[in-house]
């Protein structure tokens, strides 16, 4: 497999990475707004032992900037992004499940996205990757599943856009999963939120450097990066967590909040492609569960699972009410929804720091749904309405 692997500098191997090969000329993705696929590789991690019978797995879904590596496998490897979750005797327990986390179509970290080689032109996709939606990315992470000999989910979780993935998992295969939990992610993005994302893709579209995404080989659109972060690194957060971490303080004639946005902004552009970001955003900004049915309640009716909807009070990105609402919506069409909401003083991103408070909230309703029912036997489980991707080509690196 040669075609498709990343071209974007900031990627970094791991040697617990592995690449599936899920589409290609036989098997094209074709997506949800008419483009379409031919070469699709996906970069995932696993956690845990998959039993005989292939029921203990659970599916974590990354948020924006997020990638595969959401726990250390080692004491000697990094750790990972949700890693006081991920364990044996966490609620992730890698005693009891077999769990993966695969980095996202569109991504820049393994996984097919706009600094991959385009099989058509032997260049990078660049601004002419196609428009993708966070249910094309479930797609393609249903393919990955069916590669792997996996027919069913004890639970798809996940933070933010990963809340988003874990939702359009169960509208698009309701009968895949036993639970999903949405934390900090609403049932659809909200004016305000595709507000916030098209300032930050304008900051990079209007850099330069940007070259109408045809920058591979050259710097890239720093500068548009960084404001780009800064704005969300701002969304992320609540006014009493920059006051407590921040406050006035300054050093050189700067405030101590302007060179963290400062600091951000570079970190990222290290790390991740602005192509990437600019798709992945835009992902966000189309995301309706109700997208191609009569209504947004007659998406919510077809889920099967139960669902958690998780809140975080100081959230002004995608706020505490639209969980509740989401669940309340739920509710109303008959699926078994709870709503729990934390109380932290970290905003957005308190589903990556508040572990305090999820590990409780996580834990009983794994509890609650691990086992609800045997996939094997269970009457909603067809293993005939499974679709049929053709031979997946698997490389470990």
């Amino acid at each position: 497999m040669t075609g498709n692997l990343p071209c974007f500098q900031g990627f970094k191997w791991r040697r617990q990475l592995r690449m599936i090969q899920v589409a290609g000329e036989q098997h094209p993705l074709v997506l949800a707004h008419g483009g379409r696929l031919t070469d699709v590789t996906v970069a995932y991690e696993t956690y845990g032992k998959l039993t005989a019978k292939r029921d203990n797995v659970i599916l974590v879904a990354h948020a924006l900037t997020g990638d595969s590596h959401v726990a250390a496998h080692d004491e000697a490897d990094e750790p990972g992004w949700w890693e006081a979750l991920v364990g044996p005797g966490r609620p992730l327990d890698t005693g009891r499940f077999y769990i993966i986390c695969a980095n996202v179509l569109g991504g820049c970290q393994g996984t097919t996205g706009p600094a991959s080689i385009n099989p058509q032109t032997g260049r990078p996709y660049g601004g002419a990757f196609p428009q993708i939606t966070i249910r094309d990315m479930v797609r393609v992470q249903k393919r990955l599943l069916h590669c792997l000999g996996i027919h069913h989910l004890v639970l798809v979780v996940g933070g933010s856009m990963g809340g988003m993935q874990a939702l359009e998992w169960a509208v698009t295969y309701p009968e895949f999963m036993d639970g999903i939990a949405a934390i900090a992610a609403p049932g659809y993005s909200s004016a305000q939120a595709i507000a916030y994302s098209n300032v930050a893709r304008q900051a990079i579209m209007l850099d330069s450097a940007w070259r109408g995404g045809d920058y591979y080989g050259t710097e890239g659109p720093r500068q548009g990066m960084a404001l780009a972060r800064a704005l969300g690194m701002i969304t992320y957060q609540s006014e009493p967590s920059m006051a407590a971490k921040f406050g006035r303080k300054a050093r050189n004639d700067r405030y101590e909040v302007e060179s963290y946005l400062e600091y951000q902004g570079d970190k990222l552009f290290q790390r991740f492609d602005a192509n990437s970001l600019l798709c992945l955003q835009r992902a966000l900004d189309l995301y309706d569960l109700g997208a191609g049915y009569a209504s947004y309640a007659a998406a919510l009716a077809r889920i099967e699972a139960r669902v958690l909807a998780v809140g975080v009070n100081s959230d002004i990105l995608y706020p505490s009410y639209q969980q509740a609402e989401l669940a309340h919506s739920l509710r109303k069409v008959g699926v078994r929804s709870a709503y729990a909401e934390i109380d932290s003083p970290h905003g957005h991103d308190g589903f990556l720091l508040d572990f305090h408070l999820l590990r409780p909230v996580l834990q009983h309703f794994i509890d609650t749904i691990a086992p609800t029912r045997q996939p094997w036997s269970s009457p909603f489980f067809r293993p005939s309405r499974l679709a049929y991707f053709g031979a997946c080509l698997a490389v470990d690196r």
